[in-house]
């Protein structure tokens, strides 16, 4: 059943542009600009896509991108799904499974994240290097009676892009911290009380997204590079309100050294 969707779904795309990408890239929360920098593209909205879903969430637009940037052919999601919209965590992951069909080996992972590390602040960018679930749901879970995909999930995220990204950020002068990352389920955000049980477990930053995505990139073989744009400080660090209008505001302003650095990224692989 999940070879026929992707099959239809692949079929689609393939229509509207013949291309093999190598690369795939998900934008998260106010960070789609990028998408507009890609060359020769064509856009399609999810809903175009069969068994893609729409993406509910202001700055998300919902659409995949097709084409060049910086040299390499690119497949985008500008705007990602969450659980918190209602969408099963298959309807979540499903697009990572049509990346790989479509000939994706590397998937760039981008979020809007809170600070609970208390060196990071607002316009931070972060590789993450780490995860935690804290979902309560794993998008491999079995269906009754199906094989069950124990997965090693030691290194989820590219040594090999991290130590790139790192390079490359030094010869920008781009401040790049590095840390883990926990995944919450949303939409609420969390309390003083949660995040000072995050920071003990080792958490730097946290948000809604990117770990069902990691997970299953992960069991399709992908070389995953996560990097997450710092928002906000977790509840009961900072002073801030938290708010949807404020991380897209913050994230738009450091979308820019966001995507100088993924373009250098590009160009070295």
């Amino acid at each position: 059943m999940m070879r026929t969707k992707i099959e239809q779904a692949l079929k689609l795309i393939q229509m509207k542009k013949m291309i093999q990408p190598e690369i795939g890239i998900i934008l998260g929360s106010g960070l789609g600009v990028l998408a507009e920098e890609v060359e020769n593209k064509i856009v399609i909205p999810f809903m175009e896509i069969p068994y893609f879903v729409s993406s509910t969430v202001e700055g998300h637009d919902g659409v995949l991108v097709l084409g060049t940037l910086a040299g390499k052919e690119v497949v985008i999601m500008r705007g990602r799904l969450h659980y918190y919209e209602g969408y099963s965590i298959e309807e979540i992951t499903f697009p990572i499974q049509v990346m790989r069909a479509l000939g994706v080996n590397k998937l760039f992972l981008t979020n809007a994240s809170g600070a609970i590390n208390t060196r990071y602040k607002p316009s931070d960018l972060v590789l993450i290097k780490d995860h935690i679930n804290f979902m309560g749901i794993n998008p491999l879970r079995a269906e009754k009676g199906e094989p069950i995909n124990f997965l090693n999930l030691t290194s989820v995220y590219s040594t090999e892009l991290i130590k790139i990204a790192k390079t490359e950020a030094r010869k920008l002068q781009l401040g790049l911290q590095e840390g883990i990352y926990a995944a919450v389920s949303g939409p609420t955000y969390e309390t003083p009380a949660e995040i000072k049980m995050f920071k003990k477990i080792g958490a730097d930053i946290i948000g809604m997204s990117t770990v069902p995505e990691a997970i299953v990139a992960r069991s399709l073989g992908l070389e995953i590079l996560g990097l997450a744009c710092v928002t906000n400080q977790a509840a009961g660090i900072g002073k801030m309100r938290h708010s949807h209008h404020t991380t897209l505001e913050i994230a738009q302003k450091v979308s820019f050294n966001l995507n100088k650095l993924i373009k250098a990224i590009l160009r070295k692989l």
